[in-house]
C-alpha cells in the first residue's frame, strides 16, 4: 500500500477481550501494529512473539492491537481466544472479529497480518504473511523515526483476565515412566521430575523465559512442550526457544542439542554446534535407538535427528500447510503438533487440518488416517472418512490393545481410533476436559495435561475413575 488514508475505524462488533474497547483515534502519537491473527496458527505465533520483542526496543513509540479472526467453532467463543492470549504472553489489547468485520474493512487476505498506521492516523503500509518481520520492523523504525517529536507517550492501559495463580500453568508435555512422571509446565518455563502422586523432586529451569543452559537451578526454556526418554536423557521440544534441549537425568545438567532461540529454517545435514541447526517451533519428540524425530509445527513437517551423527534429516512434509498423502517429500503436514512411535509407524496429531495422520518411516510414506482438510472438522464418531475432529494436539498408543488415544483438544474430549481399519469413538468421562494438549500411557492409566485448567489428570481405563494429581501442591 503506497498512498496513504485515513484507517478504517474499528468496528462497535468487535469483542475487545482483555481491554476497554479500543479506538485508532486513542492510538494518536504513537505508530499503530493492527495485528490480524488467529489462535491456532502457528504463523500467528512466531509473527507475535517477534512483535512483542520489536515493542521491547519502542516501549513509547509503538502500540499494538490485536484483532483476532477464528477458524474454528469454539474460537467464535472470547473465553477460548483469551486462554491463548494468556499462553502466548500477549500484552496488548485484542479483540475478537467474530464477523470478520476488522478484515474485510482493512481488506486482509491472510493471517497473519500487519496494517501500520502512523502517528496521525494515516494507513501506510499492510504486511502479510509470516516471513516479514525483518521488513515490518524496519517501516516500524521509520514510521516511529518520522513521527519524531510528535510521539507521546501512552495512556494508562490495564489489561484483565489474567490466569489464576496456581503451581502449573498451561501444562503442555507430559511422560511417564514406573517410577517417576515428567511434567512441562509450560507457561512457567520449566520441567518438572514428581512422582506419580504428584510430589515434586527435581524442577529443572529457573522459571524466566530464556535459553540458557547449565545446572537445574540456571537454566532456562521458553514455553517447553513435548517430552521423550532415551537413556538417561530427557529431550525437550523447547519451543518458544525453537530449540531441542536434553536433561541429563543423573545430574540434572541441561544442554541444546539443536536450535538458535529463534525461528528459521531446518535443513539437512550435521551440526557441530546447536546454533547451526535452526528449527521452528519444535512441538513434540519421540524417538529409539538414537534417532530423535521432532514435530516442526512452525515448518509443518516431520523431521529427524541422528543423534550420534549430530545430523538432522527430513522425513516428511514439503513446509506449505495443507493435507496431502504420499511420499514423504510431496505430503502436506498441517502444523503437527504430537506424536507417538510404534515399530516403524510414526502417528501424528495434525492439528491445523484435524487429522491423524500415520508415517511409515521405512518407506517414508504419509497416510490420513482421520480428517478431510484444513476446514473440515467437528465432533463426529464412526467410519474413518466420516469422523471429524477439532485441532486435536496430541496422541498416545495403548499399550494392551490396538488403540490410539486422541487429545481433541477443541472439544475437549477424549477419543479414540482403533487401529487396524476401525473406527474412531468418543471415550466417555467423569467430567470434561479443557483443552487437553498432552497424552502418556502406563499401563491401564492414561495421563492427560489438561492445559488450561492447568491440572494434570490420570484416568485408569478399566475403572473409568479420573482424577487429579496434585502436582506440586
Amino acid at each position: 500500500m503506497t498512498t496513504a488514508t485515513p484507517a478504517p475505524a474499528l468496528h462497535a462488533s468487535l469483542n475487545w477481550l482483555n481491554a476497554d474497547p479500543q479506538t485508532i483515534a486513542m492510538q494518536r502519537g504513537r505508530v499503530t501494529a493492527l495485528v490480524f491473527w488467529n489462535a491456532s496458527s502457528a504463523y500467528c505465533s512466531n509473527l507475535i512473539e517477534e512483535l512483542l520483542r520489536i515493542k521491547l526496543r519502542h516501549p513509547v513509540g509503538l502500540a499494538i492491537l490485536g484483532i483476532h479472526q477464528p477458524k474454528f467453532d469454539v474460537e467464535i467463543d472470547g473465553r477460548t481466544v483469551h486462554k491463548a492470549l494468556n499462553r502466548l504472553g500477549v500484552n496488548f489489547p485484542v479483540a475478537n472479529d467474530r464477523g470478520w468485520v476488522a478484515w474485510q474493512h482493512y481488506g486482509i487476505v491472510s493471517w497473519p497480518s500487519v496494517a501500520l498506521i502512523d502517528s496521525k492516523g494515516f494507513l501506510r503500509e499492510i504486511f502479510s504473511g509470516d516471513d516479514q518481520v525483518a521488513a515490518l520492523d524496519l517501516a516500524l523504525g521509520a514510521l516511529i523515526e518520522e513521527a519524531g517529536a510528535d510521539i507521546r507517550q501512552s495512556p494508562s492501559l490495564r489489561l484483565s483476565g489474567g490466569e489464576p495463580i496456581s503451581p502449573l500453568l498451561f501444562p503442555s508435555g507430559l511422560l511417564v515412566t514406573e517410577s517417576h512422571l515428567y511434567v512441562a509446565d509450560t507457561g512457567h518455563h520449566r520441567i518438572l521430575e514428581c512422582t506419580h502422586e504428584g510430589r515434586v523432586l527435581r524442577e529443572f529451569g529457573t522459571g524466566y523465559p530464556d535459553l540458557v543452559d547449565g545446572a537445574p537451578t540456571e537454566a532456562a526454556f521458553r514455553y517447553p512442550r513435548g517430552l521423550c526418554m532415551m537413556r538417561d536423557y530427557l529431550y525437550v521440544a523447547d519451543t518458544g526457544n525453537h530449540a531441542v534441549r536434553r536433561i541429563h537425568l543423573i545430574d540434572g545438567q541441561v544442554h541444546t542439542v539443536a536450535g538458535t532461540g529463534k525461528a528459521g529454517i531446518p535443513r539437512e545435514g550435521v551440526s557441530t554446534i546447536a546454533s547451526d541447526c535452526p528449527l521452528n517451533q519444535p512441538t513434540a519428540v519421540t524417538g529409539i535407538n538414537d534417532r530423535l524425530f521432532i514435530a516442526m509445527t512452525g515448518s509443518n513437517q516431520i523431521w529427524e535427528f541422528d543423534l550420534g551423527k549430530s545430523r538432522l534429516c527430513f522425513i516428511a512434509g514439503t513446509g506449505e500447510l495443507g493435507i496431502t498423502d504420499g511420499q514423504g517429500r510431496n505430503a502436506l503436514l498441517a502444523q503437527p503438533m504430537g506424536m507417538a512411535l510404534v515399530q516403524q509407524t510414526l502417528y501424528v496429531a495434525d492439528s491445523a487440518s484435524s487429522a491423524v495422520r500415520a508415517i511409515q518411516l521405512q518407506q517414508n510414506s504419509v497416510q490420513t488416517l482421520v480428517g478431510q482438510g484444513l476446514y473440515e472438522f467437528g465432533e463426529q464418531d464412526g467410519q474413518r472418512r466420516d469422523a471429524r475432529l477439532q485441532y486435536p494436539q496430541a496422541v498416545a498408543l495403548d499399550p494392551g490393545s490396538p488403540v490410539l488415544w486422541v487429545a481433541d483438544t477443541y472439544n475437549g474430549s477424549l477419543r479414540k481410533l482403533r487401529l487396524g481399519g476401525g473406527e474412531m469413538s468418543s471415550h466417555p468421562l467423569p467430567q470434561p476436559l479443557y483443552q487437553p494438549s498432552a497424552l502418556a500411557m502406563l499401563g491401564n492409566t492414561l495421563w492427560i495435561a489438561d492445559a488450561a485448567a492447568h491440572e494434570i489428570m490420570r484416568h485408569d481405563i478399566a475403572t473409568g475413575l479420573l482424577s487429579r494429581i496434585p502436582v506440586g501442591e
